[in-house]
């Protein structure tokens, strides 16, 4: 299985766009997958440089419904006419910042016949499944840090039921692959205890010298108590990745725009 960082906050070398935002370019055996497209339709130039070429993506996975895994999507289907994109069947909800600015995905793609709506659960191929996590069991209670969904009018801290993770089996391999692990990454390992994970964490807002430490040092405790290998990027944040990584050690890398890794 080939990964390969399409976008991300951070670049690997300056011949590559980054911004705020991920996509991840997928290669297994027997498919090439698509999971979110950053904020912008820069991931696409990326892709060029990397030798993905986006027509022969079989199937494009949305992890959530937030602009900065969305906005390149209008890019991708100039592109590519036949693949599916599964997204929640919640992805066009009104989602909005700490600002109460909307970040939700463009109202303009909702009628597009590409889109394919997952509920909960979905199998889309051989060793390929979609999850929500709804319904799943908290070990630790989620923070929104801010963001909330508008529903009936009223303005409500965001519960993330649009969130969907994606399980590749391989083999004897499994590796889960998240957007931004906004249902919290400790309840998301414990879903899953994938062997490998890919994805942002959600603790850029977290200060590793003050009031975030106690919950970075939870997260780790709890995070190397799974035979797991960690790659993560994006929401992560960089002074703690650093932080995470010290205690970490090998069990934990960064995936930046630009990178592919082989598993």
């Amino acid at each position: 299985m080939i990964v390969k960082s399409l976008m991300e906050n951070t670049a690997s070398s300056p011949a590559f766009q980054a911004e705020h935002g991920l996509s991840l370019y997928i290669e297994t055996g027997d498919y090439k997958i698509l999971f979110d497209s950053g904020q912008s339709s820069a991931f696409a130039a990326n892709a060029a440089r990397m030798n993905v070429d986006l027509s022969k993506v079989d199937l494009f996975v949305l992890s959530h419904g937030h602009y900065d895994h969305s906005g390149g999507l209008q890019a991708f289907l100039s592109q590519n006419h036949s693949a599916p994109v599964y997204l929640s069947q919640y992805a066009f909800d009104e989602y909005t910042d700490g600002a109460n600015r909307y970040i939700g995905l463009d109202k303009a793609l909702q009628g597009n016949a590409q889109l394919v709506f997952v509920k909960d659960n979905l199998k889309i191929g051989d060793g390929l499944e979609l999850f929500s996590g709804n319904g799943f069991p908290y070990k630790q209670p989620i923070n929104p840090y801010g963001l909330c969904v508008r529903r009936d009018g009223v303005l409500l801290p965001d519960d993330f039921r649009h969130e969907q993770y994606l399980l590749i089996t391989e083999g004897s391999k499994r590796v889960l692959i998240s957007g931004c692990s906004h249902r919290g990454i400790v309840n998301i390992v414990s879903w899953f205890a994938p062997d490998v994970l890919i994805g942002g964490f959600h603790f850029m807002k977290l200060d590793p010298q003050g009031s975030g430490k106690a919950t970075l040092d939870a997260a780790v405790k709890e995070l190397t108590g799974y035979d797991t290998l960690y790659y993560t990027c994006h929401c992560t944040g960089v002074a703690q990745y650093e932080y995470l990584k010290a205690q970490m050690h090998d069990q934990l890398q960064y995936l930046a725009c630009g990178q592919e890794i082989t598993l």
